[in-house]
């Protein structure tokens, strides 16, 4: 059965979805995306998608397609007519059809599109089986907490990992502090058992599955810190890993070659990934959003 797309109004083939060529998305890359993770038939983490989405939107000034209650029916409707019991609902809202010019556009209708696709389930095998990252210098602009789809520093990023064999790319502020990946959230566990992640603000984009899985830690009293750590605090580690909407919580065995611990995923590692799942299946994802910088 072909995949069903929702461009701007219409369920159509996925194949035949398009916009038009002035579309500010296309010409400026004036838009903004969310990932929705789809567990066992089930959105993870919906309500802080909304959340971040709005706050994306409103830091760009583009006005929301429409209300929260219309829009999560459409997200569920594509759910359902591409049959996704696992996968990923990519959702994109820019500022409309326009002239090409830089200045906003008076009076233009925002541009919604969903596509899905379906995902192998959790494999907690696969998230512990390690994957190695690189490290890079982070060339982004300075409102990384905008989900914006202008990314083609992320793209180079991870064209770099891929040509370097690894998984993900870390990117290094000018600070060089540690920031997020190309598209995950990083994470280390300090030799004193300590859980660090970089503190939100313009730096890092608030992950979903971050908050999901702080809240998880906190409720199982996990010792963890919101801050900046440098890359040789990260070589030092104990234990890293990674999260997002595709990658949940996997392990990190490896830093530009270095070894992280002993090159296997870690205690609190795998202990998180099953506080993570169990989290996800038992609250849906997580219960405070109301914090993106």
């Amino acid at each position: 059965m072909s995949r069903i797309a929702y461009v701007n109004g219409r369920y159509v083939p996925h194949a035949d979805g398009a916009v038009h060529i002035e579309d500010r998305g296309y010409q400026f890359a004036d838009g903004v995306y969310e990932v929705f993770a789809v567990h066992d038939g089930k959105l993870v983490g919906e309500q802080g998608h909304l959340d971040r989405l709005e706050h994306s939107l409103r830091e760009l000034q583009i006005e929301p397609p429409m209300g929260r209650g219309p829009l999560m029916v459409v997200v569920r409707e594509i759910v359902r007519r591409n049959h996704v019991r696992h996968g990923l609902v990519y959702l994109q809202v820019t500022r409309g059809v326009a002239r090409r010019d830089h200045p906003f556009p008076a009076d233009t209708i925002s541009s919604l599109v969903l596509t899905a696709r379906k995902a192998p389930p959790i494999d907690k095998s696969v998230l512990t089986r390690g994957v190695e990252v690189v490290t890079i210098p982070d060339i982004r602009w300075k409102r990384k907490d905008i989900k914006s789809i202008s990314l083609l520093p992320n793209c180079l990023g991870k064209q770099t990992a891929k040509e370097s064999g690894a998984f993900e790319a870390w990117m290094i502020d000018d600070d060089g502090f540690i920031t997020e990946g190309t598209s995950t959230n990083a994470w280390i566990v300090t030799k004193d058992g300590e859980l660090l992640t970089r503190n939100v603000g313009y730096a890092i984009l608030n992950g979903i599955t971050r908050l999901t899985l702080l809240e998880a830690a906190e409720e199982a009293s996990v010792r963890f810190s919101e801050r900046a750590f440098t890359l040789e605090e990260a070589l030092n580690a104990k234990e890293a890993f990674i999260t997002s909407s595709t990658s949940h919580v996997k392990a990190v065995t490896a830093i530009d070659g270095t070894p992280i611990g002993n090159g296997e995923a870690g205690e609190l590692t795998c202990k998180l990934l099953d506080l993570y799942v169990d989290f996800v299946e038992t609250r849906g994802g997580p219960q405070n959003t109301d914090r993106w910088n």
